[in-house]
C-alpha cells in the first residue's frame, strides 16, 4: 500500500514556519517530509526538516521518564513510570515552594516549539501557580526594542513582493485533507528593483524567503545586496556583499542617510508627511560621513557610496532585517538605525519597496486565555534567561529580593548548551540543592544534568496551531501518529502536573485541539475545524496598512527618528537621541584583537538537529572561520587546532581559512553539543551574560576574544558523530 500524505506544519524556531505534507508508512511512522503547497511556502522546506524521519524514528529518542540514580553530571538514569514522575516532581516543587515561596521555581522554557498551544502551557501554569515569570532575552529582545523605537508595529512588508506573483497561487496540491484553497483572499503582489538582506543568512535559516528573492531574480536581474560581517551561502549569491566588523551596522546605516540627504535621494515630501524627521536629524546624520563609517566599519567608503546610491536610485527597494546584528549590545541602535533607511527614501510607498523585520503582530490572537490570564495572581519577580548562570550563583542583582531558585522546568530549550556564560550555567544546574527535571525529545546535555527527565513528543504526534513572523499565515495541524513509548505532549504533561498542584484553570480540562479551536474563536477567527479544512488564513493586511500608509505605530502615525526608548525598557538612559552607532560593544583590544560571532548553522537548529547522522556529516565539525591572512600571519593551517580565549575562559577547536570576513572577525558556526567540541565544552562558554539595553538581549554576536594555534588538551574527534 503506498504511503499516505498527511498535511501538518514545521514548529521550529524560525520566521518561515513552513506548510508540510508528510508521508505516514504502513507502520504508522512517518516517512518523507515534502513542502505543502501554502501560497508563501509554495512547496519549499529547508533540508533539516526534509529529513525530519531520520529526528523523529531516532533509536536515541527518549521513550521512558528517567530518574537520576548517580551523582549530578554523571549521567546515570533508571526508568521510572509516569504516575511516580509526577507525583514526585509535584512533591519536590511544594517542598521547594514551602521554604521559600513560590518564586523559588522557575519553568525556564522557550522556542523549541513555536505552536502556540504546546509551547503556552507552561507559562498557563508558571503564571497561575505564582512561579518565577521569564524575560525572554535570547533572540529577539534587542531587535524588536530597535524595530518598535521606529516603526511602533512589529509587521511589515510580505515577501511575496518581491516576485511575480499575482497572489493566487490556486487550491493546494495536497489530495488529503486540507482541501481548501486557504481563507483570505488574492492580492495584487509587486516586484521589488532591489532586495537587500542585512544581518540575516536566509539560504541557511529561512529558505523560503530565498525562493522568494530567486523569484524576484529569476528573469529580471534583480541586485542582491547582502550585508553580514562574513561570506554566508547568502552574501555567496549576492551582487554585493558588504562584509563590516561585528556591531558596526549603526554607523553603516548612518553612512548610507548622509549620502541620501546631501545627493538628494531622499523623499522630502514623505519624511514630512509620516516621520518625525528634523533638522536637528538631518544636522546630525551631516556628521555621519561615508569616511566616519568606513573606519568603523571596515568597509572602503567608496563601496558605502555605492551602496546607499544604489538604494536611493530604487524606489522598489525591499530591505529584509535578521536577527543576526541585533545580537550585539548595540543591536536595539542598530535596528533602529538600520530601519530609517525606507523612511528616508519613502520606499514603503511602493509595491515592493519597504522592509520586513517580523511579521509577529499581525494576527490578532487572543492569548489571554491561553496563558491563564483571565486569572490574575499576585506579580512574580522576572528572571533574565540570558542570565541563568548568574540566578543560579545566587546573585542578588538577579534575584531582586525575592529567594534563591531551588526548582527549574525546563522544557523547549537546552540551557547547558545555549545559554550563555555556559560554564557557569553548567556550575549552576550540577547544585546539589536544585532539583531540576527536563522534559525533552533526546538526552539533551541539560538533560544529562537534570534530576528527572520525562519524554516529549514531536510535532507529528500533538496538535497545535501556528502563526509566524516570516509572512502572513495563521495555521493549524493535528497529530499524525501515535507518540513514540510514553511520550506526551507539553499541554499534557503541564495539565497533569497542575492537578497535582492542586492548580484548577479551564484550559487544563481541554485537548489541545479544543484549546487551539477556543483561542481562535476568541479572536475572532474560523475555528479549528475549519482551518484545518481550508489550509490556512491569510492575515495579510491591506496594502495601505502593510506599508504603513495610512500611518506608523505611533499614536501620532509617524515613524520615529527621535525614539522614545523609555517605552521600549529600562535600560534607557545611556541609548542615542537619534539614529547612531552606538559604541558599547566589547571592543577588540591589543589583549582580545579578535571579534567572534557565533552564527547559526545550516544542518542545525539551535542544538536540535545535533543528534542526527545526517545533519552532523553535513556539519562536518565545530570550526572556526578565520580570515586567510590571519592564519597566514599566525600560522595556521587548514584543520589546526586553535584556541580562543577570553576573561570567561577559552575554547579549543579547528580552524578553517576563509575569505569575505575582516582580518579581525572570528566565525563559530552552529551550537554543537559540548562532546562534540575538543575539550567538551562550547562556543558559548566565552560569550558574556552582560546584556544589551534598551531591553536586556543576549549578545551572542559582540565578544572580544584572543586566538592562538595551540595544541588542546584532549583528543580531538574524528568525525562529528
Amino acid at each position: 500500500m503506498p504511503a499516505l500524505l498527511r498535511p501538518s506544519v514545521c514548529p521550529h524556531d524560525c520566521p518561515s514556519v513552513c506548510a508540510l505534507q508528510v508521508e505516514i508508512t504502513a507502520e504508522g511512522h512517518i516517512g518523507r517530509v515534502r513542502g505543502g503547497d501554502q501560497p508563501y511556502t509554495d512547496g519549499v522546506i529547508c533540508a533539516k526538516v526534509a529529513r525530519y524521519a531520520e529526528r523523529a524514528n531516532h533509536p536515541d529518542r527518549l521513550r521512558q521518564p528517567l530518574l537520576r540514580v548517580g551523582a549530578k553530571g554523571e549521567g546515570r538514569f533508571a526508568p521510572i513510570g509516569w504516575s511516580e514522575a509526577l507525583d514526585l516532581l509535584a512533591a519536590r516543587l511544594r517542598e521547594a515552594m514551602d521554604r521559600h515561596g513560590p518564586e523559588t521555581v522557575w519553568p525556564y522554557h522557550y522556542a523549541g516549539t513555536m505552536g502556540l498551544v504546546q509551547r503556552g502551557a507552561i507559562r498557563r501554569l508558571g503564571h497561575l501557580a505564582g512561579w518565577s515569570r521569564q524575560r525572554e532575552t535570547f533572540c529577539v529582545a534587542l531587535s524588536d526594542a530597535g524595530w518598535l523605537a521606529g516603526v511602533g508595529a512589529k509587521r511589515g512588508v510580505d515577501p511575496r513582493e518581491m516576485g511575480d506573483s499575482q497572489g493566487d497561487a490556486g487550491p493546494p496540491q495536497v489530495s488529503l485533507p486540507p482541501t481548501g484553497a486557504g481563507l483570505g483572499g488574492a492580492r495584487p503582489w509587486g516586484r521589488s528593483e532591489l532586495i537587500v538582506v542585512w544581518g540575516g543568512n536566509p539560504v541557511h535559516t529561512q529558505v523560503n524567503f530565498m525562493h522568494w528573492v530567486q523569484k524576484a531574480r529569476r528573469g529580471r536581474d534583480v541586485p542582491l545586496v547582502v550585508i553580514d560581517p562574513y561570506r554566508t551561502a547568502t552574501a555567496a549569491k549576492a551582487d554585493l556583499h558588504l562584509a563590516l566588523r561585528p556591531g558596526t551596522d549603526g554607523a553603516l546605516a548612518c553612512a548610507v542617510m548622509h549620502v541620501l540627504l546631501a545627493e538628494g535621494l531622499a523623499d522630502r515630501a514623505y519624511l514630512a508627511r509620516l516621520t518625525d524627521f528634523s533638522p536637528a536629524v538631518e544636522a546630525h546624520l551631516a556628521r555621519r560621513t561615508p569616511a566616519r563609517a568606513a573606519e568603523i566599519t571596515g568597509i572602503p567608503t567608496a563601496d558605502i557610496v555605492r551602496f546607499a546610491r544604489l538604494y536611493g536610485a530604487t524606489p522598489r527597494s525591499y530591505l529584509r532585517l535578521g536577527y543576526g546584528f541585533t545580537r550585539q549590545r548595540n543591536g536595539a541602535a542598530a535596528m533602529h538605525a538600520v530601519s530609517c533607511l525606507p523612511a528616508i527614501t519613502g520606499a514603503w510607498q511602493h509595491r515592493g519597496g519597504g522592509a520586513l523585520y517580523s511579521n509577529g503582530g499581525l494576527y490578532g490572537l487572543d492569548l489571554g486565555f491561553l496563558h491563564g490570564l483571565d486569572a490574575a495572581p499576585p506579580p512574580a519577580r522576572q528572571l533574565d534567561m540570558g542570565r541563568l548562570g548568574a540566578v543560579l550563583a545566587g546573585e542578588r542583582r538577579d534575584l531582586g529580593d525575592g529567594p534563591p531558585v531551588s526548582a527549574l522546568l525546563v522544557q523547549s530549550t537546552n540551557p547547558a548548551v545555549v545559554a550563555p556564560d555556559s560554564r557557569r550555567v553548567r556550575a549552576g544546574l550540577l547544585r546539589d540543592d536544585l532539583f531540576v527535571c527536563v522534559h525533552e525529545q533526546f538526552m539533551t546535555d541539560t538533560a544529562r544534568l537534570a534530576d528527572l527527565v520525562l519524554p516529549a513528543t514531536t510535532f507529528t504526534e500533538h496538535d497545535d496551531l501556528y502563526q509566524a513572523s516570516g509572512h502572513t499565515f495563521l495555521q493549524a495541524a493535528r497529530a499524525l501518529v501515535p507518540a513514540p513509548g510514553e511520550c506526551r505532549a507539553n499541554h499534557d504533561f503541564i495539565g497533569q502536573l497542575a492537578r497535582r498542584l492542586g492548580i484548577r484553570h479551564p484550559a487544563f480540562e481541554l485537548g489541545a485541539w479544543q484549546l487551539a479551536d477556543a483561542v481562535l474563536r476568541a479572536s475572532g477567527k474560523p475555528g479549528a475545524d475549519d482551518l484545518l479544512a481550508a489550509g490556512w488564513l491569510d492575515c495579510a493586511p491591506p496594502f495601505e496598512t502593510a506599508h504603513f500608509l495610512d500611518g506608523f505605530g505611533h499614536p501620532d502615525g509617524r515613524f520615529r527618528f527621535m525614539p522614545d526608548w523609555a517605552a521600549r525598557g529600562e535600560g534607557h538612559a545611556a541609548m542615542p537621541a537619534f539614529p547612531d552607532h552606538q559604541p558599547v560593544i566589547d571592543h577588540a583590544t591589543p589583549e582580545r584583537p579578535f571579534r567572534l560571532v557565533a552564527a547559526p548553522a545550516r544542518h542545525f537548529l539551535n542544538t536540535t538537529f545535533t543528534e542526527t547522522a545526517s545533519s552532523q556529516r553535513g556539519e562536518g565539525r565545530p570550526t572556526a572561520l578565520i580570515h586567510h591572512a590571519t592564519c597566514s600571519r599566525l600560522g595556521i593551517a587548514d584543520g589546526d587546532v586553535v584556541r580562543l580565549g577570553n576573561a570567561l575562559g577559552s575554547v579549543a577547536l579547528h580552524a578553517r581559512p576563509a575569505d569575505g570576513l575582516q582580518p579581525d572577525t572570528v566565525v563559530v558556526e552552529s551550537q554543537w553539543p559540548s562532546a562534540a567540541f575538543i575539550e567538551g565544552i562550547g562556543i558559548n562558554a566565552l560569550v558574556s551574560a552582560e546584556p544589551g539595553w534598551p531591553a536586556a538581549g543576549v549578545a551572542y554576536h559582540d565578544t572580544a576574544v584572543w586566538l592562538e594555534r595551540a595544541e588542546p588538551h584532549g583528543s580531538a574527534p574524528s568525525d562529528a558523530g
